[in-house]
């Protein structure tokens, strides 16, 4: 995919959350489907929330994990801000800073969480909803390995991707690429437009990750996949999950 394709498609989404972090973030208010990542996240765990957008991870950890630190990551400096304005305060010591982790340098402004233990110290990487956002699959590729770097040993990545072409109410969101001007023919296979309704009318990239995918991703990354799940939305599958651990 060509380099300025990509940049067209991360400026669907930025636009998107900028100026729907309102809308967006009260249909995020509960965590309650997000309970089935617990069983991943120890107490006293090291989390990096990548793609953290309102909050609500670390508000559920706050509540039913003791002693977790806590950094949270998101390209939307609004859905940053609104960290701070909700239950995520529960959290004493949570850390929110903006970044954008399609750009590769991200990694360089992540904070130490402590004196003398470096980058690699996450016990606990997640990346929920967030990688079928990333245009190009070498970015994706790229993202999960910047992910390993950080992992503590035996550390693990959470991922979740959304299963909307198996879902019909998802599938009917879909609106054609015309509609912006681009030609699909230059797109990879499974990115698609999807329209929002909610506060006013907007549009977000996704691209379709299903479990081959996800495999791929994986090995081209050094990562292996220890299980799968589906899980999330009112069908209670919207959502593919996938754990994932270093290979050495």
């Amino acid at each position: 995919m060509k380099p300025e394709l990509i940049e067209r498609l991360y400026q669907i989404n930025r636009i998107f959350y900028s100026t729907f972090a309102t809308s967006f973030s009260e249909t995020r208010e509960s965590a309650r489907e997000l309970e089935v990542i617990l069983p991943y996240i120890a107490d006293g765990a090291r989390v990096l929330d990548l793609g953290c957008g309102n909050g609500r991870v670390v508000a559920m950890l706050a509540r039913q994990r003791r002693g977790v630190t806590y950094v949270g990551v998101d390209a939307s400096a609004e859905l940053v801000a609104r960290c701070t304005m909700q239950d995520a305060r529960e959290a004493k010591g949570a850390t929110f800073f903006v970044a954008d982790i399609a750009q590769s340098e991200w990694i360089d402004s992540l904070p130490p969480l402590g004196e003398g233990q470096g980058m690699r110290v996450y016990d606990c990487v997640l990346m929920l909803a967030v990688l079928h956002h990333i245009p190009g699959g070498d970015v994706r590729a790229r993202i999960l390995r910047q992910a390993r770097e950080l992992l503590a040993p035996q550390g693990r990545i959470v991922v979740s991707t959304w299963q909307f072409m198996d879902n019909e109410r998802m599938r009917k969101k879909i609106v054609p690429w015309s509609v912006v001007e681009i030609d699909e023919r230059e797109l990879e296979p499974g990115d698609v437009l999807l329209n929002w309704k909610r506060g006013g009318v907007g549009l977000r990239y996704c691209h379709w990750i299903g479990e081959d995918e996800l495999h791929t991703l994986a090995t081209q990354a050094g990562l292996k996949i220890m299980g799968t799940f589906r899980a999330g939305g009112r069908e209670g599958n919207l959502s593919l999950y996938a754990i994932m651990t270093a290979t050495d």
